[in-house]
């Protein structure tokens, strides 16, 4: 298990049953970048993996 692995079970553990949006999910980015700036490039990376998911494409 990889160490951010902690967080995305706490994530599934208490967003599970919701549905979220994907400006919910910017809105939170932006929040958290803003607070750490320092991860400005990794939320960028994972923003761009999410947008440019391939299974979209079927």
């Amino acid at each position: 298990m990889y160490f951010t692995d902690r967080g995305i079970e706490e994530l599934s553990d208490r967003r599970a049953e919701e549905q979220l949006s994907v400006e919910w999910l910017a809105d939170r980015l932006r929040a958290f970048v803003d607070l750490n700036p320092q991860f400005e490039d990794a939320v960028e990376r994972l923003a761009s993996f999410l947008a440019r998911d391939d299974a979209d494409d079927d």
